[in-house]
């Protein structure tokens, strides 16, 4: 593969539990029940804040319902993120493997389902300058639709200057590996972070299934040839 895109919220940065518990109080607060754990694999995980309101309230939300709902549960999620800070890091071996991309100049985006207002705040407190051109970034605009559909991952993969089949995908959620399969990216590896191991093993079009990024291959990425001078 010359080139690798990582899914973000569950993947380089193990926050589903946060999510889990921002969104059960927020769809208590909209239909009175909480998420099901079912419900949070199936239809949040990947999906944007508007698909689960509208999903919540059975009907497509108002511009301005989602704006509230959202930014006030995004508000609470990043408060959970700070409040926690020795569980407010890059997944385990994240460091290392973004280290070593930058160090070979693979070529190398995000493609996250987050608003701007997290991808800034990940930005942040993250410095996730150091590892990744802030612009390559993609991330829930109001104009991409959810994953499962493949745009994001297609638009990730223009961004960065390859071909989809080109491309590694590193994803967790149901929704963001059937999205990088939509979009023929050339290899998908599930990272179990929050799911064990066995929640994926029947789940076609997967090259690997890793516990963290210490159990990444990288051999499975091109390192570029570096262009000799005239």
């Amino acid at each position: 593969m010359k080139g690798i895109i990582f899914d973000f919220n569950g993947t380089l940065y193990w926050d589903s539990q946060l999510h889990y518990d921002a969104w059960r109080e927020f769809s208590a607060l909209l239909r009175e029940t909480p998420f099901t754990d079912e419900e949070m694999r199936d239809k949040m995980f990947g999906h944007t804040n508007s698909d689960i309101i509208e999903y919540l309230i059975g009907h497509k939300p108002t511009q301005e319902m989602v704006d509230k709902y959202g930014k006030e549960k995004e508000a609470v999620y990043r408060k959970r993120c700070l409040l926690e800070p020795d569980k407010f890091k890059l997944a385990p071996g994240a460091v290392e493997l973004l280290d070593y991309l930058k160090e070979n100049n693979i070529p190398r985006t995000i493609a996250t389902m987050s608003e701007w207002d997290n991808v800034e705040f990940y930005i942040k407190e993250f410095r996730l300058e150091k590892w990744f051109d802030i612009d390559k970034i993609v991330y829930s605009d109001g104009t991409i639709p959810g994953k499962p559909a493949p745009d994001i991952f297609l638009i990730a993969a223009e961004k960065i200057g390859l071909k989809p089949k080109d491309c590694l995908v590193v994803e967790d959620a149901i929704a963001g590996i059937n999205s990088a399969k939509s979009a023929g990216m050339g290899k998908i590896i599930a990272i179990a972070s929050i799911e064990p191991i066995e929640f994926y093993k029947n789940m076609s079009g997967l090259h690997q299934i890793i516990k963290d990024f210490y159990e990444f291959d990288k051999s499975l990425l091109e390192i570029p040839t570096p262009l000799s001078l005239p």
